[in-house]
């Protein structure tokens, strides 16, 4: 059954919705970017409704300034308090909650792993995490890498090339995002300091062609991160899609799966 609730931070009035189930092991799902908690066509509330069939209640909420929500929108990086309130919210609408985890999206992904550790949570799946601080309208670098990669593999793009059917400008423009060090590693070298400090398992989710994902998945390879590849406690599963939202029923059903695998896990420590 699903309520329609409220709850104050800082005195905005936030709105959510629980869907309430029997189980011990709760999920509260953060909306990533400026999207109400139903999420691109309202995928996150179908995907609340089939976990909470599962057995395990689940709460979604639109944070400050988004939504139904009052409050100024200070985005990911100002809704600690945001997530923090809810969390209070969740327990307080679902008092059989024993233990709790967080699953967010792109940016609401790096939220989740940059402040966590402040809140009472058991586990997090973070789903395409946000690592990107651009200074252009360009895809990541990484994004940029795997896209010319696929053209070059393409005979019809040679000769769309030597038939002068290829913008060079453009082209120059995505050769310099690679080259030129546009990207900077400040975010995504503080979202792994934040999980290798961490005591908590992870569990990474990633569209495997989405731009976003491309992005962190290069991060994730790279030397830097081996010791959270190596720790154990991280793990990170790929779906073939390159749906952002996990849009598609295929994409949508193996979200869900990874989902309710990281459930079960932490409802088997109870």
């Amino acid at each position: 059954m699903r309520q329609w609730l409220s709850f104050d931070c800082h005195g905005a009035c936030l709105a959510a919705a629980l869907d309430a189930a029997d189980g011990e092991t709760g999920l509260l799902i953060v909306s990533g970017g400026n999207e109400i908690q139903s999420g691109a066509h309202a995928g996150m509330a179908q995907l609340a409704a089939r976990i909470a069939a599962r057995g395990f209640p689940t709460f979604r909420f639109d944070r400050r300034g988004t939504g139904d929500s009052d409050g100024s929108n200070s985005g990911y990086a100002g809704s600690a308090d945001d997530i923090a309130a809810a969390i209070a919210a969740f327990r307080r609408s679902a008092p059989g909650i024993r233990r709790l985890v967080l699953l967010g999206n792109c940016d609401a992904a790096t939220a989740i792993a940059l402040f966590h550790r402040t809140w009472n949570v058991d586990a997090l799946i973070l789903a395409n995490p946000w690592l990107i601080e651009q200074q252009h309208d360009l895809p990541p670098p990484a994004a940029i890498r795997a896209r010319y990669g696929e053209r070059l593999r393409d005979p019809r793009q040679w000769l769309r090339l030597f038939s002068g059917r290829v913008n060079i400008a453009k082209l120059a423009r995505g050769v310099a995002a690679i080259s030129n060090g546009t990207v900077t590693d400040g975010l995504a070298a503080r979202v792994h300091q934040a999980l290798a400090t961490s005591s908590l398992p992870a569990h990474i989710i990633l569209a495997r062609r989405d731009a976003t994902a491309l992005a962190f998945a290069e991060h994730w390879r790279s030397p830097a991160f081996a010791d959270l590849r190596n720790s154990g406690r991280i793990s990170l599963f790929e779906i073939e899609t390159a749906s952002h939202s996990f849009a598609r029923p295929a994409d949508a059903e193996a979200l869900e799966t990874q989902v309710l695998t990281v459930l079960a896990a932490v409802s088997g420590g109870l």
